[in-house]
């Protein structure tokens, strides 16, 4: 077991948070840290959720005040998908309705992370969206939804068409705004998170020689698609994650705590 879980019980007890609660809380405290670690920050803005284990209708977010790489498992805020925080602090309310509207209508999906890299919003704002161009692209084909742009998400009566948008997907474009990504595990959102985001980064950097990118074959780009879908969450959880983690516990990184 990676070195930060070696004593998951005892800190489990120790802040009055079931095993489970605190292993989701530790697992997207980590979450957040990577993305700092990435430099996939917007300052105290974008956030990224989860779902608290055995109480389904609760989920984290980090606090509005917040930079990412001040989130730890312990300061994540437990709201509810009214709205209603449980415990002190503030969460973002773009933040909230955005996270929620997700969570609420995909009882499959619980892990949503969302960001303003500048390669998803690029991608994002562009009339054909991502390219099935390269393999990391072609793990979403026919897989990635869009959602048009109404302007910083306060009106919870966008939950609607985020929810109508998103579909059965797990990966979604906001239109001239940024990029959602969820998954059943934070593993296999961040997995999912680190491959759409670099295959937005090198179509950008074909995008001015458009005519000259050699596209796969349909058959290739659906069996690829499927390829991903086979294997990805079970690798995220079982290889990429660990590796991860040893690698915030490399550099130092407290989150755990």
């Amino acid at each position: 077991m990676v070195k930060v879980f070696e004593d998951i019980y005892e800190r489990a007890r120790n802040n009055y948070f079931t095993f489970d609660e605190w292993k989701a809380r530790v697992d997207l405290a980590a979450c957040y840290q990577i993305f700092e670690q990435k430099g996939w920050t917007d300052g105290i803005n974008t956030h990224l959720s989860m779902r608290i284990p055995g109480k389904n209708s609760h989920f984290l977010l980090k606090p509005d005040n917040l930079m990412f790489h001040e989130v730890k498992a312990s300061n994540l805020i437990d709201i509810d998908l009214s709205g209603k925080v449980i415990g002190d602090g503030e969460v973002n309310k773009a933040g909230y309705v955005i996270h929620a509207a997700i969570l609420e209508s995909r009882s499959d999906i619980n892990c949503v992370l969302h960001h303003h890299t500048d390669a998803g919003i690029a991608i994002s704002s562009l009339k054909d969206g991502l390219l099935p161009m390269s393999q990391h692209a072609l793990g979403f084909y026919g897989k990635v939804s869009y959602h048009d742009y109404q302007g910083v998400a306060l009106d919870e009566s966008e939950k609607l068409s985020l929810q109508k948008d998103l579909g059965c997907n797990n990966s979604m474009f906001l239109r001239n705004h940024g990029v959602i990504v969820c998954g059943k595990t934070v593993a296999g959102a961040f997995a999912s998170c680190d491959n759409l985001e670099t295959a937005c980064r090198s179509q950008l950097l074909c995008q001015n020689n458009n005519s000259n990118i050699i596209f796969p074959s349909e058959e290739v780009k659906n069996f690829t698609s499927s390829q991903f879908e086979s294997f990805g969450d079970q690798r995220a959880v079982d290889l990429e994650w660990p590796a991860l983690l040893r690698w915030l516990d490399y550099k130092k990184i407290n989150f755990a705590e």
